[in-house]
């Protein structure tokens, strides 16, 4: 490309690009490489200046497909690429940055391509280009070394040997990017991949030993969150104007192939996309996740995911089990403070994630930290928001929450954290409240949520179970999450009785119920003030007692009753009726949690006593409820006893009267009445083929977040993208 071009529409006919994919081969010791690898293009990293760039360069990809298995030119630059490779470490203790820019502009051009190669051709095509050596025109070496597999080890060598200084910054992202490059085919199948070139070069043979050194080197990359050195520190610079790029080192150097090149043309920008703080972090974290979650080889488990069930902390000086493969240790303290602070993104929290539920080592040193709320509240954070974030960060967060209330020490600990003024929380002003209400304020709001708008029957079932996991250690709630816990039943308990009619009496036209539930605000607050609630629970009474009988027969025959109205079989049931059985399972989850503090924790939760009071009329309705009538007991046991006090205590009692006579009665409550369950635990389990739901969900971080690579969307199989 001659040094007065300056558009983009010149690269097809840039004459080193054409010497490149043509005709004639080239050796690997050919002046000819000095001139192609002098560009000083800042690689792009948006994807309209990716795309721009993949169009212009359409003709040369198609005519070295088409030359290279002849010429060998694409083996002939990852030769001179690794040679370079060799010297990178001296390099750059030498401060040699000529030598480092080119070897960095090598592995862009590889990477491109590679990327496009894996995307465009079988994987027999793909080997023919980086197995081809020339012996005799027309012939094939017979003992042609695999220029793929050693392009990869020296990649894993790159990326943990070469010193991060600000000269190796970008080469060091570009071997991380030429990492996920080489793994993409997945992106390209549908299917889940369980034997690849990928699998065979990572999981045997040479690159097998570099797999803990590795691991270790991405999650430092991540923990150190390095940012990209300033300007002036790069190898080339950039005109402030934008309008082109230019020479920054040596002006006597040949030619190359972007020497004064814009990829939005002259005078024009490119749009701005959103600066990450550290390119390296990020790629790293992802390749990491990529690595972690590859299938098992048919006769060995995934090496990369063994390294992450196992490494241990720093200070750690227990021998590793001569049984475990791939050990390694890493500064725990460092990693749980990067962990930390970036829970914004998913790949951040799916990696939290992923070392809780896998590494026993990185979760007893969690639940041992006396500072939880730095990991918990940006996880509650993320639920918070759930109306803006995906499902998948939504399910991981709350997986997160369902993993630490697995532990009875981290159920107490919560209630001891006192948190002031949480700005983010807006329903409601919070000046003080311990970090355990909060959590179930966050949690109750997850699943009503959830049954408002996307009904999730898996996000609601994993809510709940943490509630549970919580329930025997709740300590001094808050009188608003106390509030909100029995609110919240109460409105799945109102919602029950109204589907209930509706089912039972299908073609009933009292309007008395509707008109009731009608009335009702969202939350139902007062619903005890409404003149005709003595008709609710006369009615609720005359239901239960239909009920009672025989209960899931009854169900059924109006389920069926109500399909006989409908026009025809095929239109399906309202969702009042699908909706019967979920409201009656979270009703009866909320009432075992309930229940479950009023056993084991009543005389530490008087908030809990006062707002069950408060609402006692709507659950005395559900005491002869066929499938709630054991998990009651206990509760309308409080609600007698509190009950009988109160009126003994007289009328119009103050707020404070109320919890001062619930304190003391909780001393004269015998506790042998309250009879006792089962303690309520619930454990994360994956289910079966986790990778079905964890492949395509990782590479779909890829697609959107990795730097400097671009897929083009209707190439993608493994799941639905939006056009550019």
């Amino acid at each position: 490309m001659g040094s007065n071009s300056s558009r983009i529409g010149d690269l097809p006919g840039n004459e080193h690009l054409k010497k490149f994919s043509g005709t004639e081969s080239l050796s690997e010791n050919d002046p000819f490489w000095n001139q192609l690898l002098s560009f000083s293009f800042p690689a792009p990293t948006s994807s309209a200046d990716l795309k721009l760039l993949e169009e212009a360069t359409v003709s040369v990809r198609r005519s070295l497909v088409e030359n290279n298995p002849r010429t060998g030119n694409l083996g002939a630059l990852i030769k001179v690429f690794l040679s370079r490779t060799k010297e990178l470490k001296v390099s750059a203790e030498c401060q040699n940055h000529i030598f480092i820019w080119q070897t960095h502009n090598a592995l862009f051009i590889i990477c491109y391509l590679l990327k496009v190669f894996i995307c465009e051709m079988s994987e027999e095509e793909l080997l023919l280009h980086f197995t081809y050596e020339e012996k005799s025109p027309g012939s094939y070496s017979s003992d042609s070394e695999d220029l793929l597999e050693e392009l990869v080890c020296c990649l894993m060598q790159l990326i943990t040997d070469i010193p991060l200084l600000d000269i190796t910054y970008e080469i060091s992202v570009e071997a991380v990017s030429t990492m996920v490059a080489f793994l993409s085919c997945q992106l390209f199948h549908k299917e889940v991949l369980r034997q690849s070139i990928s699998h065979k070069y990572l999981m045997q043979g040479r690159c097998l030993p570099y797999t803990s050194k590795l691991v270790k080197t991405l999650l430092y990359n991540f923990i150190r969150q390095e940012k990209p050195p300033p300007p002036g520190a790069h190898v080339f610079s950039q005109q402030s104007d934008g309008g082109g790029l230019l020479y920054g080192l040596a002006s006597g150097v040949a030619t190359g192939l972007w020497t004064v090149f814009t990829l939005g043309g002259v005078g024009s920008k490119a749009a701005a996309a959103p600066a990450l703080s550290s390119p390296l972090a990020n790629q790293s974290l992802l390749l990491l996740l990529v690595l972690a979650n590859l299938t098992d080889a048919a006769d060995a488990p995934n090496p990369y995911r063994q390294a992450i069930m196992s490494f241990k902390n720093t200070q750690d000086n227990s021998p590793f089990p001569s049984s475990i493969p791939h050990a390694f240790q890493i500064n725990f303290n460092s990693l749980y403070t990067a962990l930390c602070e970036q829970q914004t993104s998913d790949q951040a929290t799916l990696l939290l994630y992923t070392l809780l539920h896998q590494n026993s080592n990185i979760r007893t040193y969690m639940l041992a930290r006396t500072d939880m709320e730095n990991l918990v509240l940006p996880i509650l954070e993320i639920l918070y928001h759930v109306e803006e974030r995906n499902s998948h960060h939504v399910y991981m967060a709350l997986i997160i929450l369902l993993i630490l209330t697995e532990d009875d020490g981290f159920n107490r600990s919560i209630h001891e954290v006192i948190l002031k003024n949480i700005t983010w929380y807006s329903e409601r002003v919070l000046t003080e409240i311990s970090l355990g209400s909060l959590l179930i304020l966050v949690v109750i709001r997850t699943i009503q949520y959830n049954m408002t708008r996307t009904r999730d029957k898996y996000l609601h079932t994993n809510c709940l179970a943490a509630l549970a996991n919580m329930s025997a250690q709740f300590r001094a709630l808050h009188q608003y999450a106390a509030q909100r816990i029995i609110s919240y039943t109460c409105r799945h308990l109102r919602r029950y009785v109204h589907v209930l009619d509706k089912l039972c009496f299908p073609h009933s036209h009292c309007s008395t119920l509707q008109h009731c539930f009608s009335g009702l605000s969202d939350n139902g607050e007062e619903l005890l003030s409404l003149t005709c609630s003595h008709i609710l629970r006369s009615y609720a009474s005359s239901l239960f007692s239909l009920l009672s009988k025989k209960h899931n027969k009854v169900l059924e025959q109006a389920t069926q009753s109500l399909r006989g109205s409908l026009s025809s079989s095929d239109v399906p049931l309202p969702d009042y009726a699908q909706d019967l059985n979920v409201i009656e399972e979270v009703i009866r989850m909320m009432l075992e949690i309930i229940n479950s503090c009023l056993t084991n924790s009543l005389h530490h939760n008087p908030n809990l006593v006062y707002a069950l009071l408060y609402k006692r009329d709507l659950f005395e309705q559900f005491r002869t409820h066929p499938s709630f009538q054991d998990i009651m007991q206990n509760i309308d046991l409080v609600i007698t006893f509190f009950s009988s006090r109160l009126l003994q205590a007289g009328a119009e009692l103050s707020v404070e009267r109320v919890l001062e006579i619930i304190k003391q009665g909780v001393v004269a409550l015998p506790k042998d009445r309250l009879k006792k369950f089962p303690e309520l635990k619930f454990k994360y389990v994956e289910e079966e083929q986790p990778e079905e739901f964890f492949i395509p969900y990782v590479w779909s971080l890829v697609y959107n977040s990795a730097v400097g690579l671009r897929w083009n969307p209707q190439d993608i199989q493994l799941f639905t993208v939006d056009s550019d």
